[in-house]
């Protein structure tokens, strides 16, 4: 005989197979005898009046004990029926006695049972017999015109009545569908496969599920009292032709650290020209038609460019604000969708030049001469001493001068430098001007140092 504690009855009750169940709490138990299978239970009896509801695999030659914790001829039952418009009827009953113990020798099933001891404790119990409601599926298949978008159409063959206790309530029988579908895996960047499980309360000819992202079988199964026993009913669809689609999108900046070129605050897409930015589309199965999309106007009125491929890397070189989005949909255009909008803000552009740095004196401060910039996408500079020889030339505005000439430090003084740059904004640069070098040695005053320039 398996005894449980009645104020806490676990939803699933695993124990070996059994001729007796009971349920106790700690003065007194119920118990039934003559099970051919174990008895399920769901939910709790208490003397707070929590109904608990014991499922047998059949009521026939079943008996239901009470043992009493004091005086067994202190016991009174009643039982509970529902009429047809639904009322509770109270009619009392009578039990064996023996010993402490009161037996009701044959359950009627689909009723109540309320098990007063006394003043201070009172039982309360419903009976359901499976075998009147057992769980039978024929046939399960999916419905490829009827499904859509996002949701596939299951039509199902069988019989499974709901299960009522108390009048109105209602077991949950938990009818499972389990397929496959795809699920976004952000920490790979991928889409994996992955295990789906649906339930409903009752099996219904008709069921409803979220469609799946990729081509897969569906199988309807239960129900969670059958499992119980080892006898789970299931039928396996043909497999289903998926018209689902999904997207997962990123728009990755190219960073770079250029200690001269003047930084934009936030982390927005774009900044100082040129910007190189990634665009990548990851799509589900069903994805037929691909395409990223380039427009001016938030709302895509006019559409600037498109790109018919999952990943584009674009390098943006004119001032502005863009906006992208990738468009995707299944071979016969039934299902399509929009990825989320990405604004590219590339900034006007900007060129400064420096006049004094003092090369060889302090390393890294204020050691090579170069151009504060912003949105430079052309440049040329050219340096040149005092008798017009080219000494250093160089195209790249993160580049710049470290004072040096074949190698070698040139001489404290003034140089003269020559730019011409394009901005992304259209901007011609056409700058000239003094460079001042300036070269410090330390002296000895005496009491102390102090730094000189040194021409």
């Amino acid at each position: 005989m398996y005894i449980g504690n009645i104020m806490r009855i676990a939803k699933y009750l695993f124990v070996p197979l059994m001729m007796t169940l009971a349920v106790t709490t700690a003065r007194a138990q119920v118990e039934f005898e003559g099970n051919s299978k174990r008895v399920y239970v769901e939910g709790q009896s208490s003397t707070t009046g929590s109904m608990a509801v014991y499922v047998l695999y059949s009521a026939q030659g079943v008996s239901m004990n009470y043992t009493a914790s004091t005086d067994p001829y202190n016991v009174s039952w009643q039982e509970i029926a529902i009429n047809d418009i639904g009322e509770r009827i109270y009619n009392d009953i009578d039990v064996v006695h023996n010993g402490n113990v009161t037996t009701l020798p044959q359950v009627v099933a689909d009723r109540g049972y309320i098990i007063k001891e006394g003043d201070s404790m009172t039982t309360y119990v419903w009976v359901i017999d499976y075998s009147k409601y057992r769980l039978h599926i024929s046939s399960a298949s999916v419905d490829q015109q009827q499904s859509d978008c996002g949701t596939a159409i299951l039509h199902v063959e069988g019989t499974g009545p709901e299960i009522r206790y108390d009048g109105t309530k209602t077991l949950d029988r938990e009818i499972k569908v389990t397929y496959k579908t795809l699920a976004w895996n952000s920490e790979n960047s991928r889409w994996d496969e992955q295990d789906v499980v649906e339930t409903e309360k009752s099996l219904k000819n008709t069921i409803a599920v979220p469609a799946p992202y990729w081509d897969t079988k569906f199988t309807v199964s239960g129900d969670k009292f059958l499992e119980f026993w080892g006898e789970t009913e299931s039928k396996t669809t043909d497999t289903y032709h998926t018209k689902a689609i999904s997207v997962e999108t990123t728009a990755v900046q190219e960073e770079r650290d250029i200690d001269n070129e003047q930084k934009t605050s936030g982390s927005a897409l774009g900044g100082s020209a040129p910007v190189k930015i990634t665009f990548t589309a990851h799509c589900t199965d069903a994805v037929a038609f691909k395409q990223w999309q380039v427009s001016d106007n938030a709302d895509f009125n006019y559409i600037l460019m498109d790109f018919a491929q999952d990943e584009v890397e674009y390098t943006f070189e004119e001032a502005g604000t863009t906006y992208w989005r990738f468009y995707y949909a299944n071979s016969d255009g039934s299902c399509e969708d929009y990825s989320e909008t990405y604004t590219v803000n590339i900034g006007e552009s900007d060129l400064v030049c420096p006049n004094i740095f003092s090369p060889g004196t302090t390393p890294e401060v204020n050691d090579v001469w170069k151009v504060s910039y912003k949105s430079i996408v052309d440049f040329h500079c050219w340096i040149y001493n005092r008798w017009g020889v080219l000494i250093k030339e160089f195209t790249d505005p993160s580049d710049g001068w470290d004072g040096t000439y074949r190698g070698k430090l040139v001489s404290a003084g003034v140089y003269f430098y020559v730019i011409r740059a394009t901005g992304s904004d259209g901007k011609k640069y056409k700058l000239s001007g003094d460079i001042n070098i300036l070269r410090y040695e330390r002296r000895d005053s005496g009491g102390g140092t102090m730094d000189e320039p040194v021409e």
